[in-house]
């Protein structure tokens, strides 16, 4: 369920010239190999975490931590301001299923919203949806969150660079 709370920030985690700011987004489902998901945050003190939990022939899970410069934060809040995410909805949003979930949680500054809703399997589903902008601004935003988040973790824990 969306979620706006109010409330000053108590100052902690807050970077220069900027408001707390936290991110966590988790996509996942329980099937026959166990509980697969991937999920990542972003902390206000600029750790990011990252976990990957595919059981499929024995896959071991995958945990990253990392610490991002103040810009790399600044961008995340772009990246979500430029959405427009904020200003959605998801109480007419796909129900978690069978199938499974997506939940994305956002705080920055004094405003904290908070999205579930069923895992989305392509624009098909948005478009049929009870709430297709909102839908669509939702499934956008998480690709976009998606590619940053893994170009992130790809350039800090690359252990042989290609050579030409």
């Amino acid at each position: 369920m969306a979620a706006a709370v109010g409330g000053a920030g108590n100052g902690a985690g807050e970077e220069a010239g900027g408001a707390e700011f936290y991110l966590r987004y988790y996509v996942g489902h329980k099937g026959k190999f166990g509980h697969e998901f991937l999920e990542f945050e972003f902390r206000p003190d600029g750790k990011l975490r990252y976990a990957n939990n595919s059981n499929y022939k024995n896959d071991t899970m995958i945990r990253k931590e990392v610490f991002v410069s103040p810009s790399v934060l600044r961008e995340a809040r772009r990246i979500i301001q430029d959405s427009e995410i904020m200003r959605e909805d998801d109480n007419n949003w796909p129900e978690p299923d069978r199938v499974g979930r997506q939940e994305l949680e956002i705080v920055m500054g004094n405003e904290h919203i908070s999205f579930t809703t069923s895992k989305i399997g392509s624009l098909v589903d948005v478009q049929t949806s009870k709430d297709p902008e909102g839908l669509r601004i939702f499934y956008y935003l998480v690709q976009d969150l998606k590619c940053f988040v893994f170009s992130l973790i790809n350039l800090h824990f690359k252990i042989k660079p290609i050579q030409s």
